[in-house]
């Protein structure tokens, strides 16, 4: 299995025990991994636009966190929805993921409801902390970008973010842009990020 070559720029490369939960034992390349998760990742987001009336409550908590990631990718993984138990070059040591999950989605209501952030910042800061938090095997990026536009439609009435003209998940400049945004953000600066997100059109 070929699976771990060409990794884009950021990306978590999975590991072999990542590998054996794996429910679709056809797959053999990374091309066809990428199509079957963007079919998967089609049918969360169809799950998500179902849900009525969600709540800060109800987005903010660790259940539709797991929930999400699940939809997206529990047709293809086996472990999608739970928590990872390795470290990896990025993301919080396994055993403070659920403590530092909670302290995020408690600070993510508060930036909400006492409107710390314009919608643009705070929409960065939310996708940037669950990314860093990295409480998954794999997948973080796309989750993240996702919960981030549940946020946008539910609780700020705005449209999903337009996050780039291509696919985050291939390699090319745009990437590049969009993990430099994220590597500035871990030192506290948004500015690079709220910019790329701007220069996409988004507000």
């Amino acid at each position: 299995m070929n699976l771990l070559i060409d990794d884009p720029e950021g990306a978590t490369p999975l590991s072999p025990d990542d590998l054996q939960g794996l429910k679709l034992p056809h797959i053999q390349i990374r091309a066809q991994l990428n199509e079957v998760e963007a079919a998967n990742i089609l049918q969360g987001q169809l799950w998500v636009s179902n849900l009525n009336a969600l709540t800060l409550d109800d987005i903010f908590s660790r259940d539709f966190i797991t929930a999400l990631h699940e939809s997206l990718f529990g047709d293809i993984w086996a472990w999608a929805g739970t928590f990872r138990v390795r470290e990896l070059n990025i993301g919080v040591d396994p055993k403070n993921i659920s403590v530092d999950l909670h302290n995020f989605l408690e600070d993510a209501k508060c930036w909400l409801e006492f409107k710390h952030f314009s919608d643009l910042e705070l929409s960065a800061r939310i996708q940037h902390r669950l990314v860093q938090i990295h409480p998954f095997p794999n997948g973080n990026g796309r989750h993240s970008r996702i919960f981030t536009d549940v946020v946008r439609v539910f609780l700020l009435h705005k449209k999903p973010l337009k996050w780039a003209n291509v696919k985050l998940e291939d390699i090319s400049k745009e990437r590049g842009a969009y993990i430099s945004g994220l590597r500035k953000a871990d030192a506290g600066d948004f500015s690079e990020m709220v910019h790329y997100l701007d220069r996409l059109g988004n507000e």
